[in-house]
């Protein structure tokens, strides 16, 4: 508790905000692509600290909020296959696709089971080898690597019923089609604690090289939020750019290289489909040929489930919100029609989605 009152001390809070001021000259635009960060930014009440003149925008940090409708369309018929075993991560439950959502098609009667880990869906697929179990792999580069382990062990143990659908996407380049669309003006990065300490803050070299823009790795208690964001004020006043590791303790500069290496022992990169961005090269991880015996992809073409026709909520903005091009309260659903317990998009659902840290932490209209 005394390590965390440190990052919590109002003393040393007032003395970064203080410094932020002092050195702040024009306007900024800070965009967080980390949905932890988001969180942390509406619960502290960081937005209203920050000096006037300072906006953070909230981008495509929440994994499942990025998850499109037409792959979420995809699982749900998955679970409904004779035979079949859906396991999945709670977020994903609610979330609602074209149709219904995970949760519907388990009160129609889908075997869908929420588990804590990846190596729970093997503890599944062991017990019950008469059916096909397959894992619905939601996450970023974070949970990758636990995905990567499990797929693994299932090639070890020879268990043939067992199956990946994998949605795992990648961060920075979901960060450089933001930065090339020029739809939202940033004047900095806030780069992710959790990712960068699988993929190291170097990983983040292309935000000064190709965009002259500063970023800076962040970690999630409000001081350290708060380094980060002097951090880059200062370089934006300097006229610099370069990428500063603001979260030392938990991040190194080339990351952790057993999970990267992990990840690129079982994934290879692959187009993937991000909701509210569209289809990103390279920005999704598929197995590799080693491990297409684990790979569900292939029952969708067998059972039509790749012809499927997605289209999202009527009226949902949750894409518009993701790239930072619209706040959740300026949705005309936002805590209308749409709520934590009646959601209409992705973004209200998720535990780390900008219209559920919003309707908690924020003003509601």
């Amino acid at each position: 508790m005394k390590y965390l009152d440190e990052f919590r001390s109002p003393k040393r809070v007032r003395a970064v905000l203080e410094r932020i001021g002092e050195r702040r000259r024009r306007p900024l635009r800070l965009m967080e692509f980390c949905g932890t960060h988001t969180h942390a930014i509406f619960r502290h009440g960081i937005r209203q600290l920050l000096p006037p003149g300072i906006a953070m925008l909230s981008g495509p940090g929440c994994p499942v909020c990025v998850t499109s409708a037409a792959d979420l369309d995809r699982a749900i018929g998955l679970a409904g296959l004779p035979g079949v075993t859906l396991a999945i991560f709670g977020d994903m439950l609610r979330v609602p696709g074209s149709h219904g959502s995970l949760q519907a098609a388990k009160a129609a009667g889908a075997d869908v089971r929420v588990v804590y880990s990846s190596l729970d869906a093997l503890g599944i697929a062991r017990a019950h080898p008469e059916r096909t179990v397959i894992l619905l792999g939601v996450g970023f580069e974070t949970t990758a690597p636990t995905i990567a382990a499990a797929v693994l062990e299932a090639e070890r143990d020879r268990l043939a019923n067992f199956r990946l659908y994998c949605l795992h996407k990648l961060t920075p380049p979901a960060a450089i089609a933001i930065l090339r669309s020029g739809e939202v003006a940033l004047d900095g990065v806030l780069a992710p604690g959790h990712v960068s300490a699988i993929i190291g803050a170097e990983a983040w070299g292309f935000v000064p090289r190709d965009f002259s823009l500063p970023a800076a790795v962040a970690g999630f208690e409000p001081l350290d939020i708060l380094l980060a964001i002097a951090d880059l004020v200062e370089q934006h006043e300097a006229g610099q750019a370069a990428v500063h590791n603001a979260y030392g303790r938990g991040v190194r500069p080339a990351g952790n290289l057993v999970a990267v290496r992990l990840m690129e022992e079982v994934f290879q990169p692959v187009p993937a489909e991000w909701r509210g961005l569209g289809t990103v090269p390279a920005s999704g991880l598929g197995l590799r040929p080693r491990f297409l015996a684990y790979d569900a992809t292939p029952l969708l073409a067998e059972h039509g489930l790749d012809r499927l026709e997605a289209h999202e909520p009527a009226g949902c903005r949750c894409g518009d919100v993701l790239r930072g091009a619209l706040s959740p309260e300026g949705c005309p659903l936002f805590c209308r029609a749409c709520t934590p317990e009646r959601p209409v998009g992705p973004c209200m659902v998720s535990s780390e989605g900008s219209c559920a840290a919003s309707y908690r932490y924020g003003e509601r209209p």
